[in-house]
């Protein structure tokens, strides 16, 4: 049979460790048999990102704004440890926060859901979509330790001099204190994200604070949100039939336990990050988690929610084997595709995105799978396959549908 072609690139953001080595499986097992792919090609890996002093990663950026759509392999952010390992000229930042901070995205991540896996909350019938901000709060704090007594302010100087000050705290023994900030513009970004992605899958929106308590800060997450619902796209919601409503995050909390699930929940930045955590394991792995960075100005950025398996890694190096879960990286790719379809009118890419992952979701439900997923599964007397054979088994499976 014909490839299927594709009249624009994608940009193809390549990355560390065992994912990369899966990365390259996936294309030559799973793409290329069916597609002419074409991409823009960017080695994140973190030699690379050394050799270029990390421009790499902003070039990868830059020309996600330029073709719409991107899908990244997952990637080392160095510790004291890599630094050595790698032998790094400096610990270079987060790939992923340097790529969002550029294209000033929210990241969506939702669970795969597949038989046979069960979520830990029984009554969780449908995938829960965390969306997180990300920029700012702790993320880019500053942070003090406190030697003894004295007063901690937070002090404004504006540009014509004029001095605001809070009293943070008097110390009268040893402490710390920590000053984290964040800009209205990323909050309306995060915001329109936020809506746009609702109206885009059709599901309702949740966002969830604690303006009770930080009547400032996070009050104003709150009436941005507000503000931007009611003048862009009530309208818009009520005519896809869908909701927005804002509660406080320990009710969200308790909603969504007691959920069916189906709906996207907005967080701020530290909150997505531990939600989307407790989603992800209690939905069964991080290895059956999507993750799309997506931009108010309509960039997207595909990629798998988990890092780069270095325990397995080690282990492909010395020769032996592995069995490690594809399945994100797969939906990455799939995702990536479908949307560069949806972008181009190109129908017989995104028909071969969802054949590609109904492939993967079959070949689990029938039985075949990597050790993580043998482990929690209730399928009985499950065929558990090396990283190579899972996506073998997923090739065979494709072709049938084909």
């Amino acid at each position: 049979m014909a490839k299927i072609s594709m009249a624009t690139p994608l940009v193809e953001m390549d990355g560390d460790e065992m994912t990369r080595i899966l990365w390259k499986m996936i294309k030559d097992d799973l793409l290329s048999p069916f597609i002419e792919l074409n991409t823009e090609y960017y080695d994140l890996g973190l030699e690379h990102r050394n050799e270029t002093d990390d421009q790499v990663t902003v070039d990868s950026a830059n020309a996600t704004k330029k073709y719409k759509v991107a899908v990244k392999c997952a990637t080392i952010t160095p510790n004291a440890a890599r630094m050595t390992e790698y032998n790094l000229k400096q610990m270079w930042k987060s790939p992923n926060g340097t790529i969002r901070a550029i294209l000033d995205g929210t990241v969506f991540r939702t669970p795969i859901i597949v038989k046979g896996i069960e979520p830990c909350v029984k009554n969780w019938k449908k995938p829960i979509t965390i969306a997180r901000h990300a920029y700012g709060d702790v993320y880019k704090g500053s942070e003090m330790k406190i030697p003894g007594a004295g007063k901690a302010e937070l002090v404004f100087t504006a540009e014509d001099g004029t001095v605001t000050k809070e009293l943070i705290h008097d110390f009268t023994k040893p402490g710390i204190i920590q000053g984290m900030h964040n800009i209205n513009d990323s909050i309306e970004s995060f915001a329109r994200s936020c809506f746009n992605y609702a109206l885009d899958v059709k599901h309702d929106l949740w966002f969830a604070t604690k303006d009770t308590i930080s009547k400032k800060y996070d009050h104003t997450f709150k009436d941005i949100f507000q503000e931007i619902f009611d003048a862009e796209y009530a309208d818009k919601f009520k005519a896809a039939g869908i909701e927005y409503f804002y509660t406080l995050i320990d009710d969200a909390v308790a909603r969504v336990m007691k959920s069916e699930g189906g709906f996207i929940w907005a967080c701020k930045n530290y909150d997505g990050d531990v939600m989307s955590d407790m989603i992800s394991s209690a939905f069964g792995s991080l290895a059956m988690m999507t993750s799309v960075l997506v931009s108010p100005d309509g960039y997207y950025e595909y990629e798998a929610a988990h890092g780069t398996v270095q325990r397995h890694y080690y282990k492909h190096l010395k020769g032996e084997e592995t069995s490690t879960n594809s399945v994100a990286t797969i939906f990455a790719w799939s995702g990536a595709l479908r949307k560069r379809g949806e972008l181009d009118n190109n129908k017989e890419l995104m028909e071969f995105a969802d054949k590609l992952e109904k492939a993967t979701i079959d070949t689990i439900e029938a039985g075949t799978m990597t050790k993580d997923l043998a482990l929690i599964t209730t399928l009985e007397n499950p065929n558990v396959v090396n990283s190579e054979g899972f996506i073998k088994a997923i090739r065979a499976t494709l072709e049938k549908m084909m």
